[in-house]
């Protein structure tokens, strides 16, 4: 599947959501699974599996199953789940010297290192789809007063500010406030529209005011089709 994950639109996955929110809320155990603690989720004729990580790890909640209820069917959700943990903890102790002492084994259905990777990959796409808008947001507010306008980006504080006049080049002043990572600060100037990314150069003080403590900035000169884009964009 190629769609982001979090591009998803299913009932079950908006219940998970909702259900698991509160740390504080009580759950419902799936009882016939041992070797691991599942949750159920439950919403219309859907159900669901959820493991929980570590709260401390980057997803600490993961949806590893999926079903329809089909209630006293063998192909009931939770009734297929556990016949087929019961089958998969018989195959292992078959083909394994150290048995399970548990009567089912689920660790296949949990997510592993192609999971963990493809969440980073996401995550990393979102982080510069967040920072696009915010940087365009900020670039275009500016456009209209010539003044720094801020905002966040990941952890750290962002401000533009343009000046533009007629017949003149546009200039261009972002900085930075916080502890970021280079490939970061890299992104965020590749993101500001119509400037070469080989364009930007240092600053040592913004054009109404000195660096404050832990503030980084930079130059660059907008290309003027560019800036014009950017305000109808408004419209």
């Amino acid at each position: 599947m190629d769609r982001p994950l979090d591009e998803l639109d299913h009932p079950l996955l908006a219940k998970a959501d909702e259900q698991f929110a509160d740390p504080d809320t009580p759950h419902e155990r799936i009882a016939a699974v041992d070797d691991q603690v599942l949750f159920k989720v439950k919403v219309q004729r859907w159900r669901g599996a959820l493991w929980s990580d570590d709260s401390s790890a980057d997803v600490p909640l993961w949806l590893i199953a999926a079903g329809r209820r089909e209630d006293g069917s063998t192909t009931d959700f939770y009734a297929l789940l556990a016949a087929t943990a019961v089958a998969a903890r018989a195959r292992y102790n078959a083909t394994h010297t150290a048995a399970l002492t548990t009567n089912t084994h689920t660790a296949h259905l949990l997510p592993d290192d192609s999971d963990h990777s493809r969440y980073r990959a996401e995550a990393a796409v979102r982080l510069e789809r967040r920072l696009a808008g915010t940087v365009r947001d900020l670039a275009r507010t500016s456009l209209l007063d010539g003044r720094e306008h801020q905002g966040s980006v990941a952890g750290a504080r962002l401000g533009i500010q343009i000046r533009a006049s007629q017949g003149h080049e546009t200039y261009v002043a972002v900085r930075i406030t916080g502890s970021v990572p280079d490939a970061l600060v890299v992104t965020v100037l590749d993101l500001v529209p119509g400037c070469a990314l080989d364009g930007w150069f240092p600053e040592y003080s913004l054009p109404e005011r000195p660096l404050e403590a832990a503030e980084q900035a930079w130059s660059n000169l907008m290309d003027p089709a560019s800036a014009a884009k950017l305000l109808d964009e408004e419209s």
